[in-house]
């Protein structure tokens, strides 16, 4: 488990505290929802790419939540998270154990995903890229 308390601002990207913490929970709707075996949970509405290993021995698969196309990310139950990456882009990366790699890119329509952890942490990527964070009661905009 990670020892931070809080995520981490860096320059251009936010390092989120989910080191360590295992898939308990997925779940699916219109979204993709990962829940861990903490307060955090990660809701991926635009399509994701799910890779495992290396791209060049294994290429991306697709997951689309609002199709409910979202078999292959059963996979990840039960997986711990090595790097969770929010970037000022509007980008979210997740990095696990299993050597899964999941991505999600902005949309330029709506909110792509959003992650909220405890004591009121809560990032979206906005439409057509950026990101915003809450810390507790306050939002900013990268």
């Amino acid at each position: 488990m990670s020892t931070e308390e809080s995520p981490v601002e860096h320059e251009d990207r936010w390092l989120l505290n989910l080191r360590g913490r295992g898939v308990t929970k997925i779940s699916v709707d219109f979204r993709l929802v990962l829940a861990f075996d903490s307060d955090w949970e990660v809701a991926l509405e635009a399509p994701v790419n799910l890779s495992h290993g290396t791209a060049h021995a294994n290429p991306s698969v697709l997951l689309d939540p609002e199709a409910q196309d979202v078999a292959e990310s059963l996979a990840l139950f039960g997986a711990k998270v090595l790097s969770a990456v929010a970037f000022n882009s509007g980008t979210l990366r997740l990095v696990f154990d299993t050597g899964h790699h999941l991505t999600c890119s902005p949309d330029p329509a709506f909110e792509a995903w959003q992650a909220t952890g405890p004591t009121g942490w809560r990032f979206a990527s906005l439409p057509g890229g950026g990101l915003a964070v809450w810390a507790g009661s306050g939002a900013s905009e990268s």
